[in-house]
């Protein structure tokens, strides 16, 4: 089993931290809201196997890494990276973004573009006009308040159910559930940041190569497809079925892909080395 290794750095908005597994191409990972890195752990050892270093860093807000004040915006969310990639000795790496962390990963090619080495869109949420208004309007702008009972637990687990139609992954829907909880009373600033971006004109001003990933079941699906279609000169990869817990779900399926685009990306051949 590989071996996962973490770590802290210091970044603009505190204390960054981070997983990493295995040797090799560097591949930096950005989690959807309002996950962690832990969101990727299935995937580390497919990954190492096919010579991938993956580096899977808490959002600033979320997991372990500090809360930033004020609240944060996808380029505060960005500012961090380079931060991290210094103190890990990466000069530039392919990165993937899945959901936020899908515009987090746009901000930080278009501040960056000389560290990227290929950026891989999971499914990103290049919302039109009507798609922002509605989810701007329903968006959480506060904590969920504690029940005396315990019963805001139960409502956290049916909110999780009820937002993941199909789901067929307890332990990821688990998982999910427990981080919405620790990141407290900040957890809904993921969300809001990422409404409030323009995620779909900055998508169009990218100049990076790129891969945009995607799956049938996601609900992110029809606004992958709409990013296809605006920028058909990008890579596009869809597996079929799963739900936003693909990596969970199709950890094999999903480094398959993304491994062979980064090593592609790094000029090395996309055929898996042996394991490790």
């Amino acid at each position: 089993m590989v071996k996962v290794r973490k770590g802290y750095v210091d970044a603009p908005t505190g204390q960054v931290h981070y997983r990493e597994a295995g040797e090799g191409i560097p591949l930096l990972l950005l989690h959807q809201s309002p996950h962690s890195s832990l969101m990727f752990t299935a995937a580390f050892e497919p990954l190492a196997e096919r010579g991938i270093r993956a580096i899977a860093m808490d959002t600033p807000g979320f997991g372990m890494s500090d809360v930033p004040e004020p609240r944060p915006t996808i380029d505060t969310y960005a500012s961090v990276i380079p931060s991290l990639l210094d103190a890990l000795g990466i000069d530039a790496c392919a990165v993937l973004g899945h959901h936020t962390g899908a515009s987090i990963a746009i901000a930080f090619a278009l501040a960056h573009p000389e560290r990227i080495r290929g950026l891989i869109l999971n499914s990103p949420p290049v919302y039109d006009e009507a798609r922002t208004a509605e989810r701007l309007a329903r968006a959480e702008r506060g904590p969920r308040p504690i029940a005396e009972d315990g019963s805001h637990l139960l409502r956290a687990w049916n909110s999780r159910l009820r937002a993941t139609p199909g789901w067929t992954n307890l332990k990821a829907i688990h998982r999910s559930v427990v981080d919405t909880l620790y990141n407290g009373d900040t957890a809904w600033y993921g969300h809001l940041a990422v409404y409030e971006w323009p995620t779909l004109e900055k998508f169009k001003q990218l100049t990076v190569p790129a891969l945009i990933l995607t799956n049938t079941g996601d609900e992110v699906y029809p606004w992958a497809q709409l990013a296809h279609r605006l920028r058909p000169d990008f890579e596009y990869v869809e597996l079929e079925g799963g739900t936003h817990d693909i990596v969970d779900e199709q950890p094999e399926n999903w480094a398959t892909v993304v491994a062979a685009y980064a090593r592609r990306m790094a000029g090395v051949s996309d055929r898996p080395p042996a394991a490790v």
